[in-house]
């Protein structure tokens, strides 16, 4: 079946020719990006326990988690959580399979535990942290749109769509990488902590990048001490970001602080989820790790889905990765937008539209690069089994 494939050319500025341009990270630690990486590690984790015990994925979603803030009382060498962070997993999942009991609970809180201690090193997770589970069953009109994956080519379990872009443009890099930045130098400054947000402004050929980050107060003396090691950051920092570009870079760190007053970013734990931030799943950072005003965007929370048949996932990790290809080999296209479209039932392979949008470079036409956007589109979608495993494996950032 011959597929529905739009390609055009898109008469706008690419954003690097922009005036403004604004990006925004959220880091491993930010309450959205722990609600996320909670809910695609236990999807991950039941992919595996149903593939080994049945030979084949079965139905479920865990993208509701809800991550609900505690309280604390950060000092400098120290510090206490008085009352713990509250982190409810919620989602649906097969249970039953024939006469087989899945224990759903104990795979999920045993995978959240494990991703807690990967994402927070400064975490107690004995008595910080409380756990609960709340997963239930599947509707029975989506399960059913999943059996009949067993049997045929899976079906898109929504009328839903996904959007990708390429490629990232220098600020993008910058404020990816700035985050990125921030914890490989956690080993020369340990007071830094995970919930780390850059925001990027780009003015321009002026970068400014603002960045909060919970610093860990039992790694810190007094407040001159504190001020000595967010200076050294924000050095590192520039040192760094400035490498990567001819614009002139500015950064900024925990801006709300009151120096004089005593009134920093400190914390226990290392993220603002001891106290008073809460966080939950699709909130944060989007498929590609950035969120992007200036650019086409999807809604859709990617992390925790199902990566069988849901299109809130699969669509917007393969409109990314066709984009990022279209981009990279596509002689003649400056920039690339594209966006997947299913209808719910119908293949997955067999999207109810995918459309290429091109920003075509001067000298160049439509007809040049029309038919091998259209074999790249064709090829990742006659690949949905390759993404798949890559989602299984882990080799997919979902946020």
């Amino acid at each position: 079946m011959t597929r529905k494939i739009k390609v055009e050319e898109l008469t706008q500025s690419p954003i690097e020719r922009q005036e403004i341009e604004l990006v925004e990270r959220k880091g491993i630690g930010h309450p959205d990006s722990l609600a996320d990486g909670l809910a695609e590690e236990i999807s991950r984790a039941l992919c595996q326990e149903y593939q080994d015990r049945f030979g084949r994925v079965l139905h479920h979603n865990t993208d509701k988690i809800q991550l609900v803030a505690g309280r604390s009382s950060p000092a400098f060498g120290g510090g206490e959580v008085i009352q713990p962070i509250y982190i409810l997993l919620t989602g649906r999942a097969t249970r039953v399979c024939g006469d087989k009991e899945i224990p759903v609970d104990t795979i999920a809180i045993r995978t959240a535990r494990k991703h807690l201690a990967k994402a927070l090193i400064n975490l107690d997770l004995n008595h910080q942290v409380i756990l609960d589970c709340k997963i239930g069953m599947g509707s029975a009109d989506l399960c059913n749109i999943f059996d009949r994956d067993a049997l045929a080519l899976p079906s898109a379990n929504d009328t839903s769509f996904g959007v990708g872009y390429g490629p990232l443009s220098e600020t993008e890099r910058i404020v990816f990488s700035t985050e990125q930045s921030l914890l490989d130098l956690r080993e020369k400054f340990p007071a830094i902590g995970e919930d780390i947000k850059v925001m990027g402004l780009r003015e321009g050929d002026a970068i400014s990048l603002t960045v909060a980050c919970a610093m860990v107060g039992r790694y810190i003396d007094d407040i001159d001490h504190y001020v000595q090691i967010e200076e050294d950051i924000v050095q590192e920092l520039t040192d760094r970001a400035s490498a990567m570009t001819d614009r002139q870079v500015e950064i900024q760190m925990n801006v709300g602080d009151n120096v004089e007053a005593g009134s920093v970013y400190l914390t226990v734990t290392g993220t603002s989820a001891e106290m008073g931030d809460d966080g939950a799943v699709g909130r944060g950072n989007r498929s590609n790790g950035l969120i992007t005003p200036c650019r086409p965007m999807s809604l859709e929370a990617t992390s925790g889905k199902n990566p069988i048949n849901h299109v809130g996932k699969l669509y917007n990790l393969i409109s990314t990765l066709i984009a990022n290809q279209v981009a990279e080999e596509v002689d003649g296209i400056e920039e690339v937008h594209v966006k997947i479209l299913s209808q719910i039932g119908k293949p997955i392979d067999q999207p109810h539209l995918a459309s290429v949008q091109a920003i075509i470079k001067e000298g160049r036409s439509l007809s040049s690069v029309e038919g091998r956007a259209m074999e790249i589109v064709d090829d990742w979608l006659d690949n949905i089994p390759k993404v798949q495993q890559m989602i299984f494996k882990g080799e997919l950032p979902t946020y």
